[in-house]
């Protein structure tokens, strides 16, 4: 299915990426690693952009703001960073008292989530980075995934050593609901309309409902996956990424394989959508970023157009030329 842009530039095992939504400026990319140093690239082409400079630690968690004007990382050096995401100038460093797993910016900017070996889930107002964090509730386990979702009043974490993804009220710092899974929850994602969360954990990929909470589909992946991720505009397919090294597509409403992404040279720890569709990426073990596009995706329809369109004019210029140089032979013999 396709060759990849393939992204080097990490030195050691890529953990986590992370797409911007689509700003003015196009769509951003961004990767963590256990090289210690996130990378931006452009969504689309997979352009280097910069590299955040500061971590002293593996980088295990990444996040762009919708605007893409600022980038969050959580590391192992016991901090979660905020950087411009303009400059790559460190704008401010949030220290724990432990290994940082996560961390995610809210809907409206303003917040930043993390999690992590501590055990707490934290928010850190950014509008006033230098208040004490807001703590919410205790977790049972170390935390592996943090994501927001309902306008930022609902957070969801899972952790590293337990089964189930929790969905915690800010307002009463209570757990309002526990989904279940056989085992830790790898990989978390909120569907770009909300309806849905999009679940890893061991063999299986599960879809549940947002709102109510109900599981409403359940997948057996072909190996162990670390990470899936949702078509975020018409919500019909999905990618699953894991031991085996490749990267599946898959028919949201049956299940059924429908492509399957060969190259990468380890374990594929992460995968993510592009937010348009058109294409998705994935981070591995042997420390590369591959971007794939979407077979049938209209971008790829329109380069295909573009190419059959200047094939077609190449072939008229060579129709042409041979006409005029007939024109010409017959001339000559006419004298």
């Amino acid at each position: 299915m396709g060759v990849p842009l393939v992204c080097h530039g990490h030195s050691r095992p890529v953990v986590d990426v992370s797409y911007s939504p689509v700003t003015p400026d196009g769509f951003f990319l961004i990767s963590a690693s256990k090289d210690s140093n996130p990378m931006l690239r452009n969504g689309e082409t997979g352009d280097w952009i910069g590299t955040f400079e500061g971590h002293k630690g593996a980088v295990w968690s990444c996040s762009l703001d919708k605007h893409a004007m600022r980038a969050a990382s959580a590391s192992a050096d016991f901090t979660a960073k905020i950087w411009n995401a303009l400059t790559g100038d460190e704008l401010h460093s949030f220290e724990h008292k432990h290994i940082v797993r996560a961390c995610a910016f809210s809907e409206d900017t303003h917040l930043l989530l993390t999690g992590g070996m501590e055990k707490i889930i934290r928010i850190f107002d950014m509008n006033r980075p230098d208040a004490l964090p807001k703590q919410v509730g205790n977790s049972p386990g170390s935390i592996r995934t943090v994501e927001w979702l309902h306008s930022d009043n609902t957070i969801l974490s899972s952790c590293t050593d337990t089964g189930d993804i929790r969905l915690w009220d800010i307002r009463s710092d209570k757990i309002v609901q526990t989904l279940e899974t056989k085992f830790p929850v790898t990989s978390a994602e909120v569907s770009q309309d909300g309806r849905y969360i999009t679940t890893a954990d061991g063999s299986s990929v599960k879809f549940w409902d947002a709102n109510n909470f109900g599981l409403v589909k359940s997948y057996e992946m072909p190996c162990n996956v670390e990470s899936a991720s949702l078509e975020p505009k018409h919500g019909n397919t999905f990618i699953a990424g894991g031991e085996d090294m490749w990267v599946h597509r898959f028919d949201f409403q049956t299940g059924e394989e429908i492509g399957c992404n060969k190259g990468h040279h380890g374990p594929v720890h992460c995968v993510r959508y592009s937010p348009g569709g058109e294409s998705y990426t994935s981070g591995s073990e042997d420390g590369t970023v591959r971007i794939w596009e979407v077979v049938g995706s209209v971008n790829q329809e329109e380069k295909e157009s573009d190419q059959s369109g200047n094939v077609k004019l190449v072939a008229e210029e060579v129709v042409r030329k041979a006409e005029s140089l007939r024109i010409s032979e017959k001339a000559a013999e006419a004298k």
